[in-house]
This record gives C-alpha cells, sequence and structure tokens, in this order.
C-alpha cells in the first residue's frame, strides 16, 4: 500500500493504531458492520468472538471493491462496554492480527449505550483506500 502514516515528530509511538494516515486512490466505505454471520445470525454473544466476525464482514466488503486488509487507512468502533473491550486485550489483539495482519490505520473506539442489533457488542464502520 502507498498510504503514509502520520506521525508527528517527537510523539510516543502509537501501539496498535496510527494518529493518521494519507493516502491516494479509489475510496471505500463500509456502513457499521456487526458480528452476525452472512445470513444475519449471531454464533456468540462473548465479546471478542464478536469483534472476529465483524473484522471478516469488513474485509468480506472490501473484497467487494477489491480492497484488502492492508488499504484500511479507518475503523472506527462502537462498543458497548469498555470493560469487555479491555478485558481481552490479547484476544483482541490475536484475531485482529488473524484477519487484517500487522496493518494498523486510524482508528477510534467509542462506548455507547446501545447499539441498534440489541445483541450487538461491537460495530464497527471502515474506510480503505485502493492505490492509483
Amino acid at each position: 500500500m502507498t498510504a503514509q502514516i502520520l506521525h508527528p515528530e517527537g510523539w510516543k509511538p502509537a501501539r496498535g493504531y496510527a494518529n493518521g494516515m494519507a493516502a491516494r486512490g479509489r475510496m471505500v466505505f463500509t456502513g457499521g458492520l456487526v458480528g452476525w454471520n452472512a445470513d444475519c445470525v449471531w454464533e456468540t454473544d462473548d465479546f471478542v468472538g464478536q469483534v472476529e466476525q465483524t473484522l471478516h464482514n469488513i474485509v468480506a466488503v472490501l473484497a467487494c471493491a477489491g480492497a484488502r486488509p492492508e488499504h484500511l487507512v479507518r475503523l472506527t468502533w462502537y462498543i458497548t462496554s469498555k470493560d469487555e473491550y479491555h478485558a481481552d486485550l490479547k484476544g483482541l489483539g490475536r484475531v485482529y492480527k488473524a484477519i487484517i495482519g500487522p496493518h494498523y490505520p486510524a482508528m477510534a473506539v467509542v462506548q455507547v449505550t446501545a447499539l441498534m442489533e440489541d445483541r450487538a457488542k461491537v460495530e464497527i464502520e471502515a474506510t480503505a483506500i485502493i492505490p492509483d
């Protein structure tokens, strides 16, 4: 990918995300995707399990445009529990790396009181840029 990671001089390294990214090319946006399968069926109520399925869903939508995980420039996570997010950071890291790889775009994580799907514990919006 020809995206540039934006990291101001003198700042401590960002861990697990980028402070910013710059890229040129075809832009791809996903809606807020949740952790159900292709049939809109929930297979788990486990937070990490829902993140895993959500990331698979993002990769599937990106593939429709010819994009791959390394084309991601932004992820916005909406979670219902900061405690569940922090409870298994190693598990989150494992599933993230298994699906997205060692690529860390700009990210934000926001705790919300609820998501539109009652069983959803996480919803993620993604932006990717396929290089020219």
